[in-house]
């Protein structure tokens, strides 16, 4: 028996590193579309986000740490909503320190490049397109036109540096968004940078039609097993320590019978297809 709730109208690279990680997540998120609260990290995030976004759309000579803590407070008055307040709990203490640790990744970032400098062709840039089959929508935090002409893809990261060794897994998403930008506008983003903006640290990488094919591919795939389990009624849980940890449907799929692990090292959790 096959959903009431239909598939989504498109799909971001973030929905499908959500079915790859479970597709009972996405199922939740997705198609039954069950709200998510607020998390403290994911909403620093989008604060960060939010003034950058703003700093980014002034003239270029406006862009100054000065303009950059003086749109703090019109971010929180969009960002930090009654529902998100609620969700985290926020009283003069935690909205203080949400306040301060917002200002000092803002401080990092300008030591980091000089916005006044930066040449972008979008900010926020939303691309939506069909590709491959598979209707897709990012939205870019930056797309740069670099010294030598080239396109650059910028994406904030606030959170911790990623290990190195799994490079493949940190641009995945943002090799996406390249394969949306040249079957969008026609050109191929060269380099992909991503600005740990909470460390003062950036990893880039550079693009490459191999990439290009193989993550359009890897896309036309996820969506052809996300239409079979849609039409059968069922996306399968796929529980394991990592993907379960900060999911905020674990306890959903715990009261399922799936076995989903409480804590670290638990000792035999199943990570094959769990059908619950």
């Amino acid at each position: 028996m096959s959903f009431d709730q239909p598939l989504p109208n498109a799909l971001s690279p973030s929905r499908l590193q959500d079915f790859r990680a479970c597709p009972r997540r996405f199922q939740y998120a997705s198609i039954e579309r069950i709200a998510q609260p607020a998390t403290y990290a994911a909403t620093k995030g989008r604060l960060v986000h939010a003034v950058f976004e703003r700093l980014h759309r002034l003239d270029p000579a406006q862009r100054t740490i000065d303009a950059a803590r003086d749109l703090l407070g019109p971010a929180e008055a969009d960002v930090l909503t009654e529902s998100v307040r609620e969700d985290l709990g926020l009283d003069q203490t935690s909205s203080e320190r949400l306040r301060r640790e917002a200002t000092a990744i803002i401080d990092v970032y300008f030591t980091m490049e000089d916005p006044r400098s930066v040449i972008h062709e979008g900010v926020e840039l939303r691309v939506r397109v069909d590709l491959d089959g598979v209707p897709m929508l990012g939205i870019l935090d930056r797309l740069d036109r670099e010294a030598n002409g080239s396109l650059a893809i910028i994406d904030y990261k606030t959170g911790s540096l990623p290990n190195r060794r799994f490079d493949t897994q940190t641009f995945a998403n943002t090799e996406l968004y390249a394969a949306l930008c040249e079957a969008s506008l026609g050109e191929r983003p060269s380099t992909i940078r991503l600005l740990y903006v909470a460390q003062g640290k950036a990893i880039e990488r550079t693009v490459t039609p191999v990439v290009i094919r193989a993550r359009a591919s890897a896309a036309r795939d996820a969506w052809r097993t996300i239409q079979r389990y849609h039409e059968d009624g069922r996306f399968p849980a796929t529980p394991s320590l990592h993907t379960c940890r900060f999911c905020a449907f674990a306890e959903r799929c715990r009261q399922s019978g799936v076995p989903v692990p409480t804590r670290p090292g638990s000792a035999g959790v199943a990570v094959s297809t769990v059908e619950a």
